[in-house]
């Protein structure tokens, strides 16, 4: 290879054109990486921003392939690209991270939660559900109510159900019956589908830890964080976790770090947890990805989760994953009254000069992701009250 190719920038491929891309691309910047895009369309949050776009379907080998030929490394900002897509990529010579083997344990539900329970992972009580006469016996042996999730496709509280009783069990196998799917003596046959049944956690909170891994098996672990969810959708995140005691942040952080390693993920994993009254976790989810629980790293970490996840998909060092602040916190901007975001970061940043915020590019529709806004300092009660003022104030609520 001449020192012409060998001096030029490393080519970053990210499938998907969401706000995670686009703030990956942001950390790309300062790294002098070159960020290529597959986008859902022209104008998503993404394709506002990078240079180099290409507007196709994921699901499509050949436009998948073509795309992949001009870059070193494929990542992603969402997680449902076909595992035999990504094969056929990896096949090409072209590095997928995470890999197929490891991205299909955030893509099917039933997978993740066999692993887990391989892996001796906290888990709820579950059960892989192919009927709806399964799901009912399950409930009347765990006790009502309990979860049903579809085991794919389900994200920010959809595909998932609060069964109280058996009267209700019917819903979630209707839904995973539609788009042609075959019913064959009361087993939903649709390929790849089931549902997964879990006792209902009846938990104090949601906590998240997030890690980053490159493929030499080098890892961090960021700080744990505590989660607000509402309606399905993460809402806020306080960072460190409050009231959680030092050796069990450790415990989940090496929980997090062996889920990465036994998996093989390279990037970042998010494992999502939820922690009972009586203190003691069980895994939610898995995402291999950059995450909402973690954008408050931006401005809140020493490194970013986007530059992290950069690094280690490109096997560079990691870099330093802890606080810059005793306190941060980090709250979503939904799409509400307020149309015009940024004409209202007048008040946000005169009222706080420290106040940062990143917007997405996105048009205000109700309950949309249109941005998110970070705080930190000493006083955990006035980190918060800033945080959830700003947010108000970008949603519309003159009195936040």
């Amino acid at each position: 290879m001449s020192s012409a190719q060998t001096s030029r920038p490393y080519v970053v491929g990210i499938v998907g054109g969401g706000q995670l891309a686009r703030m990956m691309h942001q950390a790309s910047i300062g790294l002098g990486i070159r960020v290529r895009l597959l986008a859902e369309g022209p104008d998503v949050s993404a394709a506002q921003v990078v240079r180099d776009v290409t507007v196709g379907d994921y699901t499509d080998r050949d436009q998948l392939l073509a795309f992949a030929a001009g870059c070193d490394v494929i990542t992603f900002d969402h997680e449902h690209v076909p595992v035999d897509l990504l094969r056929a990529v990896q096949e090409s010579g072209v590095a997928v991270r995470p890999g197929p083997d490891a991205l299909v344990h955030a893509q099917d539900k039933a997978v993740m939660r066999r692993r887990m329970a391989e892996l001796g992972a906290p888990n709820p009580v579950f059960e892989i559900c192919e009927s709806p006469e399964q799901l009912v016996a399950f409930g009347e042996r765990t006790g009502w109510p309990v979860i049903a999730k579809i085991s794919r496709g389900g994200y920010d509280g959809k595909g998932v159900w609060k069964i109280d009783g058996p009267e209700q069990v019917a819903e979630p196998f209707e839904v995973i019956a539609q788009e042609g799917s075959t019913v064959d003596g009361g087993t939903i046959s649709r390929e790849g589908v089931v549902i997964v049944a879990e006792e209902f956690v009846d938990f104090r909170r949601e906590l998240s830890c997030l890690v980053a891994r490159s493929p030499e098996g080098q890892a961090v672990a960021y700080p744990v964080t505590e989660t607000t969810q509402t309606g399905g959708i993460c809402t806020e995140t306080t960072s460190p976790a409050p009231d959680l005691a030092e050796e069990q942040a450790s415990e989940v952080q090496q929980l997090a770090l062996r889920i990465a390693g036994e998996l093989g993920v390279t990037g970042l994993l998010a494992v999502e947890l939820m922690q009972r009254a009586d203190g003691s976790v069980v895994v939610n989810e898995l995402a291999m990805r950059p995450h909402n629980t973690a954008h408050w790293t931006i401005d809140g970490a020493h490194t970013s989760q986007f530059e992290n996840h950069l690094r280690a998909v490109l096997d560079l060092p990691l870099g330093d994953p802890g606080l810059r602040a005793p306190h941060v916190v980090m709250t979503n901007v939904l799409g509400g009254t307020e149309e015009d975001l940024t004409g209202a970061l007048q008040h946000c940043f005169a009222r706080d000069r420290k106040l940062r915020v990143h917007l997405y590019g996105k048009d205000v529709k109700p309950g949309r992701k249109v941005g998110h806004v970070t705080t930190y300092g000493d006083d955990p009660g006035d980190v918060t009250k800033r945080a959830r003022h700003a947010a108000g104030y970008l949603m519309g609520d003159p009195n936040a």
